[in-house]
């Protein structure tokens, strides 16, 4: 069956349907739908709904339900990602599962409730302290945060890992019919969780710290074994480039759907492009570009930042290919004829004349503020 649900709306669904029973959050915007619905439907569900009284507060919550063996979920948007920081290194350095949602904004700083990709390297270099990876999904429609969901919390459980899953408040709050398919629960048993007691097994501690550096070291690498685990079996990637192609467009979440438009107007003028689209953006596909066809010269990233997984690809290529870059960051959406105009750069013909519209939206800020609204 299908329903008609916002990005926000389908990942908190998702998760009580994944088997979340423990929910920790706190309101930023263009997250709040997310705990806003959780609050209304986890108790019915049989879970627990917990506004923490921060975003520090809510992951460390989630580190206890965690440690208890629940699956358990926490989300926010950008500002509120970098509190958590601290959080999300000790669960990884634990070892524990969980689902952690940014629904992104444009930044640094307190930035703007617009879209935003700018924080790719926070979630894809780790943003806390520590030798870490999480794996990283990006979803670029709302079936996809509905399905992304399950998988995470499996991918989470199968390789005792925090998951995260990225996309921008563009596709937290655009609504599309979603095929509400309960997937196939992954059981995995959990015998390090800290839910036993004396009488039937010795009771668990879980912990990142240690006194002995040769111990650290140890856990340090088998985590890193797992890491190499997840790189060669959880890669997930779209890539419709083809043989005729002279130019792969790099993108992922929603504003990839708007490259697929760019390349659509491109091939009316016989201008032959193709898109590569991470889903996971760690571990990185960068095998995509090894066998690319032999009629690709060039390879442009399109991302809403100054450039970030632009320096992903550069490492993948590896000088192969000259690789470009367009982006648009404050929380300015590109539109298709702006990356179109970008390939026609690179292949030396024409652009388009494209029309500003920032008088227009500057006169009617200006009115608003004369307005007092």
């Amino acid at each position: 069956m299908k329903v008609l649900m916002k990005g926000n709306i389908a990942l908190s669904e998702a998760a009580i349907q994944a088997g979340c029973t423990a929910f920790f959050g706190y309101p930023i915007t263009p997250q709040n739908e997310i705990p806003e619905y959780m609050s209304a439907k986890m108790e019915p569900a049989g879970g627990v709904f917990i506004q923490a009284e921060s975003e520090v507060g809510a992951i460390n919550m989630v580190y206890g339900a965690a440690a208890a063996g629940a699956r358990t979920m926490t989300t926010s948007s950008s500002p509120g990602m970098a509190l958590k920081q601290e959080g999300i290194s000790y669960l990884c350095g634990a070892n524990l599962p969980c689902v952690i949602v940014n629904v992104a904004r444009c930044g640094p700083g307190l930035g703007g409730i617009l879209p935003g990709q700018s924080d790719y390297f926070q979630a894809t270099r780790g943003g806390g302290n520590g030798d870490y990876y999480t794996p990283v999904y990006a979803p670029s429609t709302v079936q996809e945060c509905w399905d992304l969901v399950f998988h995470s919390f499996d991918i989470a459980d199968k390789y005792r890992t925090p998951v995260m899953i990225l996309l921008d408040g563009m596709l937290g709050q655009m609504m599309e019919p979603v095929e509400t398919k309960v997937h196939p629960r992954l059981n995995v048993d959990k015998p390090w969780a800290t839910n036993g007691n004396a009488a039937s097994r010795p009771r668990n501690a879980i912990t990142s710290l240690s006194l002995f550096g040769e111990v650290l070291e140890a856990m340090n690498l088998e985590r890193f074994k797992v890491y190499e685990e997840i790189a060669k079996k959880e890669v997930m990637v779209e890539n419709t480039v083809k043989d005729g192609d002279t130019v792969a467009i790099v993108a992922y979440g929603a504003p990839s759907r708007i490259v697929v438009n760019a390349i659509d107007e491109l091939k009316e003028e016989g201008i032959n492009a193709g898109l590569i689209r991470p889903i996971t953006l760690w571990p990185y596909p960068g095998d995509i570009f090894l066998n690319l066809p032999s009629s690709v010269n060039h390879i442009l990233v399109a991302e809403l930042s100054m450039g970030q997984m632009v320096e992903d690809v550069r490492l993948a290529v590896n000088g192969k290919y000259p690789v470009h870059f367009y982006g648009r960051t404050g929380g300015v959406v590109f539109e298709p004829i702006e990356i179109a105009n970008k390939v026609r750069e690179i292949l030396g013909k024409p652009t388009k004349e494209i029309e500003s519209k920032i008088e227009s939206k500057t006169a009617t800020q200006d009115e608003n503020l004369r307005g007092g609204i």
